[in-house]
């Protein structure tokens, strides 16, 4: 698989860790993973958005390790935002969980189903 950053000219500056468009060349397999929300492995939620960002890209890691991908294979992240806020500290966990690995990224603030979560994050990812 090859992926090729598209940022054209002509449109407003993509950010050093965003980009606008990800092509991606002749994968072998997809990986689309449902929201991924901040909660430990009994089901409760981290206490903290810092805490609950830990454990999403962590439950994100698992789940690529199970499908034998890690964060490199990552070609789509979208964020789901229980308050605009959280967009500063959503971008720096990401950052820092991608490893250098930029995607084109989606933040959106929404009405989350449970109050205590306070982000839930997509991915997709290929080979």
């Amino acid at each position: 698989m090859k992926t090729v950053k598209h940022n054209p000219k002509g449109i407003y500056p993509a950010t050093p860790d965003y980009a606008h468009a990800l092509e991606v060349r002749n994968p072998s397999r997809f990986l689309y993973v449902s929201g991924t929300m901040g909660l430990d492995e009994k089901g409760v939620p981290g206490k903290d958005l810092a805490e609950q960002l830990r454990l999403i890209w962590s439950n994100l890691e698992a789940i690529l390790e199970s499908a034998d991908m890690s964060v490199a294979n990552i070609v789509r992240v979208t964020s789901y935002l229980r308050d605009a806020s959280y967009v500063e500290e959503n971008q720096n966990a990401r950052v820092k969980a991608l490893k250098g690995n930029i995607v084109p990224t989606t933040a959106i603030v929404v009405e989350t189903l449970v109050s205590e979560w306070l982000v839930e994050i997509e991915i997709i990812a290929a080979d």
